[in-house]
């Protein structure tokens, strides 16, 4: 690939797609090193993306997201097998969202009737705009279904302490979905960094209208935000009854120096009053 075929972005005529394609985002694990697949068939960096071959293209995130686009499956088997050695803390299965673009020279970039995204031409940037939208959209949607389940932990809690007046678990329960919460907000800002705009919009300010449109058709902002709304109403409701757990403890050991203040008494004016007997 010559130097000019990377700046213009375009895609040389060997790694075409057809007019259609179909894209597919796969969440393989928590972290995805990238840095150690800057080595051959590279068409661009940040994000970095790959040719894989026969046309088909890969977008790879840090936060552990490969986007294909037109890739078959012996293409993207391939493709898993070579990145699996680079996938910190893989999941046992890959969480995925599918897509299909279609290239329009006549046609604004938009999100048509049946579900497609429209293009107008295939040139990689346009691809890295379309992968880095899905990625985030795909790392939405898992955290997403991890708020919900913390979410199905703290109802019983919050219950049980509405009906008795007793949180209803114990403190390392508790310290356990705080550290979840934390988890999941330290990911999304600062890995995915879900309402960024790509860097790559800095270098191409005539892809934002696409990158906006995507974004909004896939309701990044929205989602995140409800992401982080629920996160919150998760952590204060975690730090109350952690409040509520510590204080029962505190008032439980104070009770117990008591009573050993109390027996320490007993023990000391015993010999006294069975001298004072005799």
């Amino acid at each position: 690939m010559t130097p000019d075929t990377l700046e213009t972005g375009i895609l040389p005529a060997a790694l075409r797609t057809p007019q259609e394609m179909s894209v597919k985002a796969l969440l393989l694990g928590e972290r995805l090193d990238t840095r150690a697949l800057e080595s051959g068939g590279v068409l661009a960096t940040a994000p970095l993306a790959l040719a894989l071959g026969g046309g088909a293209v890969a977008v790879l995130f840090r936060y552990g997201v490969a986007v294909l686009f037109g890739a078959d499956r012996e293409a993207a088997d391939g493709l898993l097998a070579r990145l699996a050695p680079f996938v910190a803390e893989p999941f046992p299965r890959p969480e995925t969202e599918d897509a299909r673009v279609v290239v329009n020279t006549a046609s604004d970039p938009q999100i048509d009737a049946a579900g497609n995204i429209v293009l107008r031409d295939r040139s990689i940037e346009r691809l890295q705009i379309v992968a880095d939208v899905l990625a985030k959209s795909l790392v939405l949607g898992h955290y997403e279904t991890r708020v919900a389940a913390a979410f199905d932990r703290i109802e019983p809690l919050a219950a049980t302490l509405r009906d008795s007046g007793r949180p209803g678990a114990r403190r390392k329960e508790l310290l356990h979905l705080i550290g979840s919460v934390l988890g999941i907000q330290q990911r999304t800002v600062g890995r995915v960094e879900t309402q960024e705009k790509p860097e790559l919009l800095w270098e191409h300010p005539e892809l934002e209208r696409l990158y906006m449109r995507l974004a909004e058709e896939y309701e990044l902002r929205d989602r995140d935000h409800a992401l982080d709304r629920k996160l919150d109403v998760i952590s204060r409701t975690v730090q109350t009854l952690l409040g509520l757990v510590q204080t029962r403890s505190s008032t439980r050991l104070e009770w117990y120096i008591l009573l050993l203040i109390f027996a320490e008494l007993l023990l000391a004016a015993y010999p006294l009053l069975l001298h004072s007997q005799l």
